[in-house]
């Protein structure tokens, strides 16, 4: 379903009502399009997403990614009337302290003037993992998903700082997007593994980038062996 949206401010707080799907493709360009622009005006979002019918997992990575930006600069970006789907998903990706989900509308706006809100500190963890993949949305989703599960995660888009950060920055994991024709998954794997020998390279499918988020989540899971058994490729 095409992904439509209806936009409007109240106050300080800048409201994006989302109907359809919020999938990889045109859905996904047209919220982040509206989420860039609005963002240098406004610092506190709303997203009613009552009328969402589909989530993939690059949608999400594009609202965790949002979210992050807005917090550094103060600010935040707050869901509301999610549907069971979503509120499923944000439990399963423990993605509520980074975006709180609220039941209606109102409510969420009427949080950003509570006093006093700050949210948790992010655990901090041991197990070190670099992510590399073209499309920030997809580091940003698999960063979201294993940092909640007790990953130290760096992320990079550019398979030259991919292979810097190795030089520099030992990890125990590495985990590679599906690739692209200039970059294959292939070719990615073999260079940053000999950079570090000791780590364990896992490469994600093709179909990644469309599986739907619950999907993909359930598979960086079961892919890094959370909750038993140890890391396999995919």
């Amino acid at each position: 379903m095409p992904l439509t949206l209806n936009t409007r401010y109240c106050g300080s707080v800048y409201v994006i009502q989302c109907t359809g799907d919020i999938v990889l493709g045109d859905a996904e360009r047209t919220l982040d399009t509206a989420l860039d622009h609005a963002e240098r005006q406004f610092q506190r979002f709303v997203l009613n997403l009552t009328g969402i019918t589909r989530l993939d997992s690059m949608g999400l990575g594009l609202l965790v990614r949002h979210s992050l930006r807005l917090a550094k600069r103060g600010g935040a970006l707050r869901l509301a009337g999610s549907p069971p789907f979503v509120t499923k998903l944000l439990d399963l990706t423990r993605l509520s302290a980074v975006m709180p989900n609220f039941a209606t509308e109102d409510d969420a706006i009427l949080s950003f003037m509570e006093r006093g809100y700050a949210q948790p500190a992010a655990a901090k963890s041991a197990r070190r993992l670099l992510i590399f993949d073209p499309s920030p949305d997809l580091c940003t989703f698999a960063r979201s998903v294993l940092s909640s599960r007790g990953f130290d995660v760096r992320t990079t888009c550019a398979f030259g700082d991919a292979k810097l950060l190795l030089r520099v920055d030992p990890v125990e994991y590495i985990l590679i997007g599906p690739g692209t024709p200039q970059i294959p998954a292939e070719m990615a794997a073999h260079e940053l593994a000999a950079l570090a020998p000791g780590a364990s390279v896992l490469q994600l499918g093709a179909d990644f980038k469309s599986r739907d988020a619950l999907d993909a989540t359930q598979s960086l899971i079961q892919m890094f062996g959370i909750g038993g058994g140890s890391p396999a490729s995919a």
